[in-house]
């Protein structure tokens, strides 16, 4: 495998020809499914996190379901991570919207913080989150955004209760996005590029909850998106793979946006 770019996985000539290790959220289906599947593929040794059929099953919607994945997710790389991708998360139709932004948004802020010291121990390690293109769409719950960012869970499930799916999604995925960009400094000095993905509508399951649901559906229908189609996950497992390989070795503290274009057409002026 030496010097082969492989879907991230691209050991240099210099390097011994072990698997490079990469932990993934939402490893059994939708996105996560993808970005494993395409970094087996590249010879990645992937340890899934997810509530089935993962080498981590943990439950990422409570505080100590995290803290159980971060303390087997440890164990299972033996101290040593090469990559980490958040994929773990649930869509806007999804109820309460507490349960939302506890998943999307501490399932993968609290799983990022407790892995950095493996991270830092790993060989050029860098770590994604998957965001969404929504967060630049629709008006946030600023109170909601200070309480994520806070990492004030009582309070954030306070401010979450009663916001109707769409906000609440938005919300915690424009935290998220402020949270990567946030550790850019701390994570740069341990040597751990950080990056997003802000995906627009994928064909997976999350997005057949939306398109199903009355309120939802309708908006869900309506975006706008340039090139005419949705994405596959397999193109957004993509876009993970460049992000955690030596191609994008300068690129850190950056969303990168894989909407088909809706946001450059939606907000041609926003940086």
């Amino acid at each position: 495998m030496a010097g082969r770019a492989a879907g991230g996985c691209q050991l240099s000539a210099a390097a011994p020809a072990t698997a490079r290790v990469v932990a993934v959220t939402g490893s059994a289906s939708g996105i996560g499914a993808a970005v494993r599947r395409q970094l087996e593929a590249a010879g990645c040794r992937v340890i899934g996190v997810d509530l089935r059929a993962a080498e981590v099953v943990a439950d990422l919607s409570a505080a100590a379901g995290r803290a159980a994945a971060a303390a087997r997710l440890a164990s299972a790389c033996g101290g040593h991570l090469d990559g980490l991708v958040c994929c773990a998360g649930v869509g806007p139709h999804v109820r309460p919207a507490e349960l939302v932004v506890a998943v999307n948004y501490f399932g993968a802020v609290e799983l990022l913080d407790a892995m950095l010291p493996a991270l830092a121990a790993g060989a050029r390690p860098s770590a994604v989150v998957i965001a969404s293109n929504s967060a630049g769409f629709v008006p946030p719950d600023l109170r909601l955004v200070d309480a994520l960012l806070a990492g004030a869970a009582d309070a954030a499930a306070q401010a979450a209760a009663g916001l109707d799916g769409a906000t609440a999604y938005a919300t915690g995925k424009l935290a998220l996005i402020r949270a990567v960009r946030r550790r850019a400094g701390s994570w740069g000095e341990r040597g751990v590029r950080l990056n997003a993905v802000a995906p627009g509508p994928v064909e997976t399951a999350l997005l057949r909850g939306s398109l199903d649901d009355p309120v939802l559906g309708p908006l869900t229908e309506a975006l706008p998106v340039p090139l005419r189609r949705r994405a596959t996950p397999g193109e957004i497992a993509g876009v993970v793979g460049f992000l955690l390989g030596p191609a994008a070795g300068y690129i850190h503290g950056s969303v990168l946006f894989a909407d088909g274009g809706s946001d450059a057409l939606l907000r041609p002026d926003a940086l």
